[in-house]
């Protein structure tokens, strides 16, 4: 299994995409930190570019580089290696390799520019939000044998998280503005991992003061040790669920 993956993540390093989307938060966040006086500010900037991009890309590139790859996962079942080692392989190589385009892009910057709980936070939502979609992109790929049809499930889902859902939570939180609705925030928060992951780091930057009362009830909750621990232990579902939907469709699939 780690030769495999091994040999998946050297093979993606050199991939031109990688190292164009490396270079490409790289640049963006050298540019945000040299532009703003205060490096607190270009963090919020570039809090907005990672909870967009991220995803998108861990998403695009994971589903497109499954496909491409389809020839050599066959080959690989003709071994006597089992199907969740393959999977697992190939995960584990994707997810290393965005990880680590993204720790050098953003993770290198912000160390140097904004070395503190805040910075750290950023990087480890960004890194946590690499596994999380690269894991959704692997189910929604094994679901779909056809090429357009799994990177067309790929871009709706990331189109749902990252825009139509707040959309949805801000009619829910509009229709029923009359009844207490601190606690049901919390949970829909969760349903989101790139709501979470937002929440989690404004709280961090503290300005939960420009999210009003529901930005106290954050606070109070987020802002505490237990309140890490969840976002931590949430994302990891968010990880996890989706990866071992995708093993067990990969598993009676038949290739």
């Amino acid at each position: 299994m780690f030769k495999i993956s091994k040999y998946v993540l050297y093979d993606i390093l050199k991939n031109k995409v990688v190292i164009a989307y490396t270079v490409f938060l790289f640049i963006v966040s050298m540019s945000l930190f040299q532009m703003e006086e205060n490096s607190s500010k270009a963090v919020l900037s570039l809090l907005n570019i990672v909870l967009i991009v991220v995803p998108l890309v861990s998403m695009v590139f994971s589903t497109i580089h499954w496909y491409n790859s389809y020839e050599f996962i066959e080959v690989m079942l003709t071994q006597p290696i089992s199907r969740k080692k393959v999977l697992l392989s190939e995960f584990t190589g994707i997810s290393s390799s965005l990880v680590t385009a993204f720790l050098i892009g953003v993770g290198l910057p912000v160390v140097f520019y904004n070395f503190n709980s805040t910075g750290l936070g950023l990087i480890l939502i960004g890194s946590l939000l690499t596994l999380v979609f690269t894991s959704i992109a692997f189910f929604a790929s094994v679901k779909s044998k056809d090429k357009a049809r799994g990177i067309g499930a790929a871009l709706l889902l990331w189109f749902y998280f990252a825009l139509i859902y707040d959309g949805l939570v801000l009619a829910i939180l509009f229709a029923f503005s009359e009844y207490p609705m601190e606690k049901v925030t919390l949970l829909l928060s969760t349903l989101n991992p790139i709501d979470l992951g937002r929440i989690y780091l404004m709280l961090q930057m503290d300005v939960s003061a420009l999210m009003g009362y529901t930005g106290a009830t954050y606070k109070e909750f987020f802002g505490s040790q237990i309140g890490l621990i969840y976002t931590l232990g949430i994302m990891l579902v968010w990880m996890i669920v989706p990866l071992l939907l995708a093993l067990r469709s990969f598993n009676k699939k038949d290739l």
